[in-house]
């Protein structure tokens, strides 16, 4: 079980959810322990840029969508360049709407 667990099954039943993550990888635009709205994903509206809430390879992201692929695929990746992988839309689950001290 990842660390969003609980919110991604609030995020599948349709609430939106509030969380603060912690981690660095998402600096500057998201500072570790800072509350983040995600809201339940319409993949008609992600773009490249969106962060959203998502699994890769079983582990848990809250992340930026780099390129979104023909065949329906995400490439995820931080804020500092890192790119952790392709997925399908199975496994994004929430879209970060706002973000707080």
């Amino acid at each position: 079980m990842g660390w969003a667990r609980y919110h991604i099954e609030k995020l599948r039943a349709g609430t939106t959810v509030k969380f603060r993550p912690h981690g660095h990888s998402m600096r500057p635009r998201i500072k570790s322990g800072e509350l983040c709205t995600v809201e339940p994903v319409d993949l008609d509206k992600l773009e490249v840029g969106d962060v959203v809430l998502c699994t890769i390879r079983g582990a848990d992201y809250l992340h930026i969508v780099k390129a979104i692929a023909e065949d329906g695929r995400y490439q995820i990746g931080n804020n500092h360049g890192k790119i952790n992988g392709w997925i399908g839309k199975h496994a994004i689950f929430g879209r970060l709407v706002c973000v707080e001290p």
